[in-house]
């Protein structure tokens, strides 16, 4: 029996799984790393998702979930549904993006 590593596992990734050279990034390996994570990614969550990565890569930080919550048009409680228990750090992951500054 063989088994496939997933394409996100053979890119450059830190300790906690974010990517390490946000230009590996595309939307095939979004989805790869928010199925891992239990997310079928909807309009709501690319919203999110893109404002992240605009936002790092036009000022080189990830925002924060206070961020999100006034700048994304997404309120923090929805955040909290589309991304369970840490949405700027998933979101961030998902996005290809360095983790948040202030995210455990």
């Amino acid at each position: 029996m063989s088994t496939t590593v997933p394409t996100y596992h053979q890119l450059d990734l830190d300790a906690e799984g974010f990517l390490q050279k946000p230009e590996q990034w595309n939307e095939d390996i979004a989805r790869e790393i928010a199925a891992e994570n239990g997310i079928a990614l909807t309009d709501a969550h690319w919203k999110v998702v893109r404002f992240m990565r605009d936002r790092f890569l036009s000022t080189g930080n990830a925002p924060t979930i206070r961020t999100l919550g006034k700048e994304s048009g997404v309120s923090v409680k929805e955040l909290y549904l589309l991304f369970p228990k840490a949405p700027a750090k998933l979101a961030a992951k998902i996005g290809g993006i360095p983790k948040p500054h202030g995210c455990i």
